[in-house]
């Protein structure tokens, strides 16, 4: 999918339009983070990936291109670069958002499995010589790092 702009001032028109709305989309991801809400950030993923993957298409074509641009009056490239300055901020904050809710989960999952390890009952059996000994420590808890 591209965006089909007749001329340079459209097609910074369009993508102005494109980086706003990622831009919003975001902002209100990473606010769902922030208030504890991953699964409501999740409802928005799809509509995301969509206009990420477009907006990465065709800063790739503009890259590659800058012509396609340039001709586009000054107001409407300098509306685009502040644009692209907001969208880069709520990355920025969508991604220490994302790193707290990560942090904050993996400290859960080990203080679930530090507990479950401390209610185990202890099995004991007899060693060589009649002496008891303690049985293993063996815990059944996966972590998932990717996750």
């Amino acid at each position: 999918m591209a965006l089909s702009a007749t001329d340079a001032a459209d097609r910074v028109e369009q993508l102005v339009i494109l980086t706003e709305r990622l831009t919003a989309l975001i902002a209100d991801q990473a606010a769902c983070f922030e208030q504890r809400r991953p699964q409501d950030a999740a409802a928005m993923l799809d509509e995301v990936s969509r206009l990420a993957n477009l907006y990465r298409h065709e800063s790739a074509r503009v890259r590659a291109d800058t012509s396609m641009v340039s001709s586009a009056p000054l107001a409407a490239r300098e509306r685009l670069i502040r644009a692209t300055e907001g969208f880069d901020a709520v990355l920025a904050r969508q991604g220490r958002a994302i790193e707290a809710a990560r942090t904050v989960t993996e400290g859960l999952v080990r203080c679930i499995a530090d507990e479950v390890a401390a209610q185990r009952t202890r099995s004991s059996s007899y060693g060589a010589g009649g002496v008891v000994s303690p049985g293993a420590e063996a815990t059944a808890i996966t972590l998932n790092k990717r996750a």
